[in-house]
């Protein structure tokens, strides 16, 4: 099988960076671009040092989109709403970042109504349709959805190689098959994403309950008939709750856009070099220019 394509979540790399990264690594003005080089870095240390279990990359799709799809707020206005607002300091980064990567070579789509996720989504069942092998590098377990025979989320571990989860490790991880990733969200809920789940009912409860009925409809239609072996509390919170339920199980079910097959192409390690110098990140453009000469 040929090489993976690399599929990176822009939004949770900046994120992961900026926190994780101090902010006085800042540009010849004082312009913290701790986001920028650690995003960078993130995506480099994959095509060198420690490359994936399956490969070392053949392209890059470095996907953005917006912080929140409207038609997920519409049907559940709590959905973000606890995060806090972007830092200045980021945002300036964030606004840098495309421009950046794509002085890479690297594919760097985006949707204006959806979410990264959605595009990183459409990219891997794409590749899963052609039968190519795609990595999707992100903290978001939305897209353990996404796994397949062909598909794997990348978790980055610090001081480890990295690790590939496929479809075995969500089913070691969730206790249900990928494609019951969305109903399992809607039951458990995902703090991160402000979805609160069913009351009372946990990751283990929600996986029981999933591999008893398969689904978040056959669950609630044997709920309406109160069917053994679910217990009158389980009844009662999922009767009270069934729209609400639908209504997390739809956002957390990934949506497709329209993309076209990105051709393997080699990263310009001399172009990125030139466009961090540019950015005062001295020292990541002299480590990028040995590898151009390499």
């Amino acid at each position: 099988m040929p090489a993976p394509l690399l599929i990176a979540d822009v939004p949770w790399l900046l994120y992961r960076s900026f926190f994780a990264l101090p902010k006085s690594i800042t540009d010849a003005d004082g312009r913290p671009v701790n986001a920028l080089l650690g995003t960078v870095n993130a995506i480099l240390s994959l095509l060198s040092e420690a490359p994936p279990p399956s490969g070392r990359p053949r392209g890059i799709v470095a996907c953005t989109g917006a912080e929140e799809a409207r038609y997920r707020v519409k049907l559940y206005p709590p959905y973000h709403a606890h995060r806090e607002p972007m830092p200045p300091e980021l945002r300036a980064q964030w606004e840098l970042a495309p421009s950046l990567l794509e002085s890479f070579g690297w594919s760097v789509p985006g949707s204006d109504e959806l979410e990264a996720d959605d595009v990183m989504f459409s990219y891997a069942r794409l590749e899963h349709e052609r039968g190519h092998r795609a990595l999707l590098l992100t903290g978001d377990r939305d897209l353990y959805g996404a796994t397949s025979e062909h598909v794997a989320v990348l978790e980055l571990r610090k001081g480890e190689p990295p690790f590939e989860i496929g479809p075995e490790q969500v089913r070691e991880r969730y206790g249900v098959a990928p494609e019951q990733v969305p109903d399992f969200i809607a039951l458990r809920g995902d703090p991160s994403d402000g979805l609160p789940g069913a009351p009372g009912i946990g990751a283990k409860t929600a996986a029981e309950l999933l591999r008893e009925h398969g689904t978040l409809d056959a669950l609630l239609a044997a709920a309406h008939e109160s069917l053994p072996p679910l217990r009158p509390r389980i009844v009662g919170v999922l009767l009270e709750h069934e729209q609400l339920l639908l209504s997390f199980r739809h956002i957390a079910t990934l949506q497709l856009i329209d993309v076209q097959p990105v051709a393997d192409r080699e990263s310009d390690f001399a172009a990125g070099a030139a466009r961090c110098r540019e950015l005062g990140m001295r020292r990541l453009a002299e480590r990028l220019e040995k590898l151009a000469t390499a």
